[in-house]
C-alpha cells in the first residue's frame, strides 16, 4: 500500500451535504472514502439540528423554551440538559458583557414585531422594556442543572436567537465527530466550526463577507482549524417601518432595535455557541467598549466599522 501523502488524498472524496435548519440551511464538508453512508449521516446531522430546534425555537409553540415561557413565574418547568447547558452560558455570557447579550429580549421582540407585522411601539412601552437585567439569574432565572429543570423568577420572555444557531453548529460538529470522521467543516447560515484540515493539509477556508446591504461580497478569507467563527451584524435581516431601516438585533439597553458605530462583528472561539453569541454581544457594546471589552477578556474578535474601518483582537 502506498504511504505517499498525495496518493492517500486523491483516494479521498469531496462530500457536501446539507439540509434546512432554522429557517436556513445546514451544511457540511468533508473527505472521505466510498464506504461513507451518507444517507445514514445525513439522517443523523438533521436530526441533530431538529433537536435543536425542538428545544429551543421561538417559532415553535410546544419548544421547551416556550414551554418554560409560558408556565407562571415561580415555577419549575423539567427541560433536557441541552436546553440548560445554552441557557447558563448564555446567563455567564450576559455577565461577563454586563448585559451586552441578553436573552430576556423576547418581549422586545414582540414589540417591535419581529416575526410578522414590524412596527414601533409607543414610548412608555419602550421605556418599559428598556434595561430589565435578565443576566443577572438569581433575580430572572433559576436553573437546576442536577435536575434538568429551570424556573423564571420574572415576567420576562426568553428569546436564544443569538446563541442557538451556534449551539446548532456544535451539535452538527458532535456528530461528525461521534460518526469517526476527523476533518470537517459545518455550518448554518454563515455561522461555522471545523476540525482538522483538508487532504492537501491545508485549514478550511471560510469567505469573511463584506457588511454591505444588498450585495454579496468578500471583505477577505479566515483559516479555521480546530475553531468556530459566528458573525452579527446589520447588514442583513433588515425590516423597514415608518421609513426607518430597522435592524434585527436587539439593544437591551435602549428597548429597541440596535443602532451604533459598528456594520458587523466576527468572533473565532472554541464552541460556536460561544463565538455567536459573544459576536452579538460585541455588536451591542459598539466599536469602542465592544473592542476594549473583547481585549480585556482576550477574545478574537474582528470589528467592521460603518464607516469601512477594520479592527481585529487578534495577530
Amino acid at each position: 500500500m502506498s504511504t505517499d501523502p498525495a496518493l492517500s488524498a486523491m483516494a479521498l472524496r469531496r462530500r457536501a451535504l446539507s439540509g434546512p435548519a432554522m429557517g436556513a440551511r445546514w451544511s457540511a464538508l468533508f473527505h472521505a472514502a466510498g464506504d461513507v453512508d451518507e444517507t445514514a449521516l445525513t439522517r443523523r446531522l438533521q436530526g441533530a439540528v431538529d433537536r435543536v430546534e425542538e428545544q429551543m425555537s421561538t417559532w415553535r409553540p410546544h419548544s421547551d423554551l416556550e414551554r418554560l415561557n409560558a408556565a407562571p413565574v415561580g415555577t419549575w418547568v423539567e427541560i433536557p440538559h441541552e436546553l440548560t447547558h445554552v441557557l447558563a452560558t448564555a446567563l455567564e455570557i450576559g455577565r461577563l458583557s454586563q448585559g451586552a447579550f441578553d436573552i430576556g429580549v423576547g418581549d422586545l421582540v414582540r414589540a417591535w414585531g419581529f416575526g410578522g407585522g414590524a412596527r414601533v411601539p409607543d414610548g412608555a412601552r419602550m421605556a418599559a422594556l428598556a434595561g430589565r437585567p435578565s443576566f443577572e439569574p438569581p433575580k430572572t432565572l433559576q436553573l437546576d442543572p442536577m435536575g434538568s429543570r429551570a424556573r423564571r423568577l420574572a415576567p420576562l420572555r426568553l428569546d436564544l436567537s443569538g446563541i442557538a444557531k451556534g449551539f446548532g453548529v456544535d451539535e452538527l460538529a458532535r456528530e461528525m465527530t461521534a460518526a469517526g470522521i476527523a476533518s470537517w467543516l459545518v455550518g448554518i447560515d454563515g455561522e461555522m466550526r471545523a476540525a482538522g484540515t483538508k487532504p492537501d493539509g491545508q485549514p478550511w477556508t471560510v469567505a469573511h463577507e463584506k457588511p454591505t446591504p444588498g450585495e454579496r461580497a468578500i471583505l477577505g478569507v479566515l483559516e479555521l482549524s480546530g475553531a468556530a467563527v459566528a458573525t452579527s451584524g446589520n447588514y442583513r435581516h433588515q425590516l423597514e417601518v415608518d421609513g426607518r431601516v430597522l435592524s434585527h438585533t436587539m439593544d437591551p439597553f435602549r428597548g429597541a432595535p440596535l443602532e451604533n458605530d459598528l456594520a458587523a462583528v466576527t468572533v473565532l472561539a472554541d464552541t460556536c455557541m460561544a463565538a455567536d453569541a459573544w459576536a452579538t454581544a460585541l455588536m451591542v457594546r459598539g466599536a469602542r467598549d465592544g473592542l476594549a471589552l473583547a481585549r480585556r477578556l482576550g477574545l478574537a474578535a474582528l470589528f467592521v466599522r460603518t464607516d469601512g474601518e477594520v479592527v481585529a483582537t487578534w495577530p
